[in-house]
């Protein structure tokens, strides 16, 4: 099977996909896994990379700041609705944060796709703070959703459970907790989306490495050498004509 790689998606398909009733289910889904992974994040900088934003919602009134980078070959949206926007546009290979400035790196939608996957993951060990955590949420290898283009899920390079820690192994972090979600095949179908709840308990019981998206959280390691390649300070710059969407990641 051929997967397409090395191609961001464009801002305005993601915000399609979220707002359509597969796409919140997905949300539903995978953001009961993000919660239980991380239960508490009081007073913490929380930061999505990639296409995080409805995954972020959740943590704002615990978090002391919540803020989304998207890539720019992706494209970018307004975040929160009706809100002072706290979303950038930046290189996948350049955050615009200071070292250690970041308590918890969520990225969705951004390792499957990304062109420069070294750079990025020594960028988020750069900006993770000394007991900084990361949570990857990408597609897996082995589930039915990255098999079909009717999701995000369906795009870019998936990865198994081994191959993403193998990988934070090589870019200096410690691999700890593992989760999976999305069981159900994906479909528009309105009697598979009302039964949504029970394909994801029964997969779960019966068939737990088959979930559609696998998360892998990771701790950076804080004996490990300074990555090499250093990328210049950038200041975030909030996007000011960022597209207001009713449906992104509200």
């Amino acid at each position: 099977m051929c997967y397409l790689s090395f191609m961001w998606l464009d801002v305005v398909d993601l915000n399609g996909f979220y707002r359509s009733q597969l796409g919140k289910v997905a949300r539903h889904f995978i953001k009961q896994q993000v919660r239980q992974i991380w239960p508490d994040v009081a007073g913490q900088t929380i930061v999505g990379l990639g296409y995080a934003t409805p995954y972020l919602k959740q943590f704002e009134k615990e978090a002391d700041r919540t803020l989304a980078i998207m890539p720019a070959q992706q494209g970018v949206t307004h975040w929160p609705r009706e809100k002072a926007n706290r979303v950038a546009l930046s290189d996948e290979a350049a955050l615009p944060f200071d070292d250690y400035s970041v308590d918890r790196l969520l990225l969705v939608h951004a390792l499957e796709n990304a062109e420069h996957v070294q750079q990025m993951m020594r960028e988020a060990w750069r900006v993770l703070a000394g007991n900084g955590r990361m949570l990857i949420v990408a597609p897996s290898r082995r589930g039915l959703w990255a098999r079909r283009d009717i999701s995000p899920f369906g795009m870019g390079k998936p990865y198994s459970v081994q191959q993403l820690k193998l990988l934070l192994k090589e870019t200096q972090f410690d691999p700890q907790q593992e989760a999976r979600a999305l069981y159900m095949p994906p479909s528009h179908s309105g009697i598979l989306l009302h039964s949504a709840p029970v394909w994801e308990r029964m997969g779960r019981q019966w068939l737990p490495r088959m979930g559609g998206v696998v998360m892998v959280e990771a701790r950076k390691q804080i004996y490990a050498a300074t990555p090499a390649r250093r990328v210049a300070k950038r200041r975030l710059v909030v996007v000011p004509s960022a597209i207001r969407e009713n449906g992104s990641g509200s």
